[in-house]
């Protein structure tokens, strides 16, 4: 007696935190993903992708993305479109479904810089979702400090969007040099308004803004985008076995595809 095996095993329906809005205005949020395969493991392993992370994930996403809501196709453009939240939530639900939800991580203490070993559970990770018909807001900021520009005048209003995948593969090449420089590139193409400055300048010097800023509104800035932002909450509570202190920290995605 045979057993005939079908592609629908290994395919597993999820929800996205945001969605996908097509050309008509429609929201697409139900989507069908397949275990990773042998031809995953290639595109992981294809230098050209090595080299530009927004890439990457675009093109293995899109591999294994079977269905996006009503979309009759999904071409990488529409994966490259996704809201970042979306992709990592993909991200990590590709990984849950592959590999299993148990996945190994190592935070660095900031008091005794002991390494600390947590094992995460990917199916545990809180997520937030919008509610149906809930709009995507813009993220507003009331910086502390702000920015003086060169006439004296300060701003201090911050509104950003959300990043997509086209500007992960964008600034991809600035992430890979300078992580800082990086991020500053990919905050100056979310940002929407900032105090009184036109519209063109904000397009101009983007990145020099957003290197002025200081620290304090710098993390005013991660803080916002990381609590009020859809998507899977990557901010993590580590409690150090070494010194008892708990501190911060980010779930870092960098090979968490690998088998340990």
């Amino acid at each position: 007696m045979s057993t005939t095996a079908t592609a629908a095993r290994w395919e597993v329906e999820f929800e996205l935190p945001i969605g996908y809005t097509d050309d008509h205005g429609t929201i697409h949020r139900k989507v069908v993903l397949r275990k990773m395969t042998g031809k995953e493991e290639a595109i992981l392993a294809d230098r050209r992708n090595q080299r530009n992370g927004g890439k990457l994930v675009t093109e293995l996403l899109h591999s294994c993305l079977v269905r996006l809501g009503d979309l009759p196709s999904n071409g990488t453009s529409t994966v490259e479109r996704l809201y970042s939240a979306d992709r990592n939530f993909l991200l990590l639900k590709l990984r849950s479904i592959t590999f299993g939800a148990e996945l190994p991580a190592r935070y660095t203490c900031p008091s005794c810089s002991e390494t600390v070993q947590v094992e995460e559970n990917l199916d545990e990770l809180p997520v937030r979702s919008l509610a149906e018909g809930e709009p995507l807001e813009e993220v507003t900021i009331e910086l502390a400090d702000g920015y003086l520009d060169k006439s004296g005048e300060l701003h201090k209003a911050l509104r950003m969007r959300l990043p997509t995948g086209t500007d992960e593969a964008a600034v991809a090449p600035q992430m890979r040099q300078n992580a800082s420089l990086g991020k500053n590139a990919l905050l100056s193409r979310c940002l929407k308004s900032l105090g009184e400055l036109p519209k063109h300048r904000l397009e101009a010097i983007g990145p020099k803004i957003l290197s002025e800023l200081t620290m304090t509104d710098r993390r005013l800035i991660d803080k916002a985008m990381n609590e009020f932002a859809p998507g899977i909450e990557m901010v993590r509570q580590v409690e150090c076995p070494g010194c008892g202190q708990t501190f911060k920290t980010t779930m870092h995605l960098t090979h968490f595809l690998a088998l340990e």
